[in-house]
């Protein structure tokens, strides 16, 4: 996933909360002093690639940084806006791209802990500004001078020459102004403007309560017994998380934010499953002060609204204008074809595992609590599969420089090297530098990867400084993920899908690291919202090629490789799940169309009862598979970035199993390969069309064929058909 966070002249604001260890507090005699003189943001960070100065930054810089930056942006937009020159692409475009540098140096560090790192002080800093940086963006973007003068050199753009990189980022700004209001009349204006402090307001309010509903919701466990299934290693995690929140001889198995959660899969006891899958499912609806449900109705009527303004049936109409599907149709199109194959799966699935319950003579009916245990189970029993035998090959840090890194080697030549010198914002967080094909130095890159309860949940990628030719930087970018801490001195074994999440992740970190453009604007994952899984998901591809997965797949104990037979069993079962896991997706990506497909004069509605009725319409509504996420803990769509774009995991799942399917038809991993997807995607930002871009890769329009082929989905499909 894709983090957006706010900055300055971004199109969106996405003002999203989360948790983090506490940063190192100002001391009190200093604060004023931090706060002014030696405010780290007030300049430009000497350390190599302008890499932010984490031992030096206080929770106490952030506001007065924050003030500032946004009163010299504006001065700087306003002489722009007041110059008395014609408006050329250099006094008007290019100066735009010059502000705001503050703004953006406490901006990305901020809203990144605050995603990854929070604490009170932070969360209050959120609630402040939240609201200031909507406003401040309108005054960018709603600056009636300033728009003129983007709106002239639009009309004329004919006659401007220019390149081509040049030409797109006047279109991108011309129709950022557009879509933010800039051609609305001023009483409109001031309704946006209120619509808009509103919308960023809440939405980080429901960020703050699903971080707390999430830490709240956690399975506390004085028993044992309760946990039986669980491996010494889980225990010893689960005993230390517990110690971790002060609840000394207690076991706390901490939610993650999906709906199914990973420890179901080896929990033998029945009841404790359905107290955690109950636990999961109303974290935020306990009608207290963390229930997200009256916040969620609000946003969803303030977008409504927004897009009435702005000239749109919905919001769904509105934010897809501007994506590669054009349409909600063409996204609830491609989702709702592959619903009857996806179900269909799911319920084969559902079929074997209740033969499963019956032959042990279980006695019950398969609920959802169950599926991911006998799931397991059916693994074990037609693959002979064990998830706890799997993990002892998938050591994290094997993982990541014998498999990460390896891949990014074989394919695009980079290499890497670990630099305890640079500063971090937590403890668990690492640093490398990376290389070039050439062995020159070309950025840094952070990941952060264990689960803290100040975090948020999921894993994404954002970055600290973008590169740009303009500016002269290079990229810093980080993943952050939330796999389970071991106990001291005990190995950190992930699964097979935490090792796809590490690729996944590192896909949308390349596309940062390999940026080649001049401006800013468009930089590095700075492309539509169905366009931006593309790089990530493609590079899950790779977690599976035999010489990636034989340079890492090593026990932690001998280092022994995965046996064969091992191997063979994972390959045999590697469509199984399928089901499962589109159907779980599909629910909530047509749940958030259904959200933003709402009139401005619907009524406001029943959170619990549209929720029901939507997957009722779009026939997802398979009670053994409930949605990835509901809509009361979807992070995604009310604080992510995300409102009515949770369709573009499955749109770039498309482009990604296209684009492998030309990799294997050119000969498979090789550099050439990797170096032609770097130097005409990945590099490319959002300089071209991402259509034009990918066509002009492929050769060809992307097909849906390979995805139904990898899911194992296209002969349901078929059968569906016919």
């Amino acid at each position: 996933m894709l983090r957006l966070r706010p900055i300055a002249l971004a199109m969106t604001i996405a003002f999203t909360a989360h948790a983090q260890t506490p940063q190192k507090p100002a001391e009190p005699a200093k604060a004023a002093e931090t706060a002014t003189a030696v405010n780290p943001f007030f300049a430009v960070s000497t350390l190599q690639y302008q890499a932010p100065p984490f031992d030096k930054i206080h929770d106490s810089d952030y506001a007065p940084a924050f003030d500032e930056g946004m009163k010299q942006q504006l001065a700087e937009v306003d002489k722009i806006a007041n110059q008395a020159d014609a408006p050329t692409f250099d006094n008007t475009i290019v100066a735009l791209e010059k502000t705001g540098a503050t703004l953006t140096r406490v901006s990305k560090v901020f809203f990144a802990l605050a995603q990854a790192n929070t604490n009170d002080d932070m969360q209050k800093i959120q609630e402040d500004f939240a609201p200031k940086l909507a406003a401040h963006q309108d005054a960018i973007f709603l600056n009636g001078k300033l728009y003129a003068r983007v709106k002239k050199l639009y009309d004329s753009r004919e006659s401007l020459g220019g390149d081509p990189e040049s030409r797109r980022l006047l279109d991108r700004y011309h129709l950022a102004f557009v879509r933010a209001g800039a051609e609305l009349s001023a009483a409109d204006q001031a309704k946006l403007k209120e619509l808009n402090k509103e919308e960023s307001s809440l939405s980080t309010a429901f960020q703050q309560k699903l971080l707390a509903a999430t830490k709240g919701g956690a399975l506390v466990v004085g028993d044992k017994a309760q946990l039986a299934g669980f491996n010494d290693g889980d225990l010893a995690a689960a005993l230390e998380a517990g110690k971790g929140r002060k609840l000394d001889g207690k076991y706390v198995v901490a939610l993650q934010n999906t709906t199914q959660q990973p420890a179901q899969e080896s929990l033998s006891d029945r009841a404790t499953r359905e107290k955690l899958f109950k636990a999961s499912i109303d974290r935020a609806e306990h009608g207290d002060a963390n229930d997200t449900r009256a916040t969620i109705q609000r946003l969803a009527e303030l977008r409504a609204q927004k897009a009435k303004l702005l000239g749109f049936k919905t919001y769904a109409d509105y934010s897809l204008a501007d994506q590669m599907a054009k349409t909600p149709d063409n996204a609830i199109k491609l989702m709702t074809g592959i619903v009857p194959a996806a179900v269909a799966k799911a319920k084969d699935e559902a079929t074997g595992m209740q033969k499963l319950v019956d032959t042990q003579k279980g006695g019950f009916k398969l609920a959802p609590w169950d599926w991911q245990f006998y799931s397991e189970q059916v693994k074990k029993k037609d693959y002979d599969l064990d998830q706890n035998e799997i993990k002892q090959y998938f050591e994290l840090d094997s993982v990541l420089q014998n498999g990460v890194f390896f891949a990014a080697n074989k394919l695009y030549g980079i290499t890497f090297k670990e630099r305890k010198d640079i500063p971090v914002y937590q403890p668990d967080v690492r640093v490398f530098e990376v290389f070039d094909t050439d062995g020159k130095s070309m950025a840094f890159f952070y990941a952060d990867y264990f689960k803290r309860d100040n975090k948020s949940g999921g894993a994404w990628m954002d970055s600290f400084v973008d590169q740009s030719g303009l500016l002269g930087t290079k990229p810093v970018v980080f993943n952050v993920c939330n796999f389970v801490k071991p106990a001291p001195g005990q190995p950190a074994l992930i699964s097979h899908d935490d090792v796809i999440t590490m690729f996944h992740e590192f896909g949308h970190a390349l596309h940062g690291l390999f940026s080649n453009v001049k401006y800013p604007y468009l930089a590095g994952t700075n492309v539509p919202r169905d366009f931006v899984e593309f790089p990530s998901q493609f590079n899950e591809h790779w977690a599976d090629e035999p010489s990636v997965f034989a340079n890492y797949a090593k026990h932690y104990k001998t280092g022994a490789p995965m046996p064969e037979e091992l191997l063979a069993k994972i390959k045999r079962a590697g469509t199984y799940g399928q089901g499962f896991a589109t159907t779980e997706y599909l629910g909530a990506a047509l749940l958030d169309q259904a959200w933003h497909s709402l009139p401005p004069s619907a009524a406001k509605q029943d959170v619990d009862k549209f929720e029901a009725a939507s997957l009722k319409r779009y026939q997802v509504d398979y009670a053994l598979v409930p949605p990835r996420y509901r809509t009361s803990y979807f992070a995604h769509i009310w604080g992510g970035g995300y409102s009515a774009g949770y369709y573009a995991y499955l749109w770039t799942a498309v482009l990604r199993d296209d684009a492998y399917y030309w990799f294997k038809e050119h000969g498979g991993m090789t550099r050439e390969n990797g170096q032609r997807f770097r130097d005409m995607v990945l590099s490319r930002g959002g300089t071209q069309e991402t259509d034009a871009l990918y066509r002009a890769w492929r050769g060809r329009d992307p097909s849906v064929e390979p995805l139904l082929e990898v899911r194992g989905l296209k002969a349901a499909k078929t059968a569906e058909s016919k």
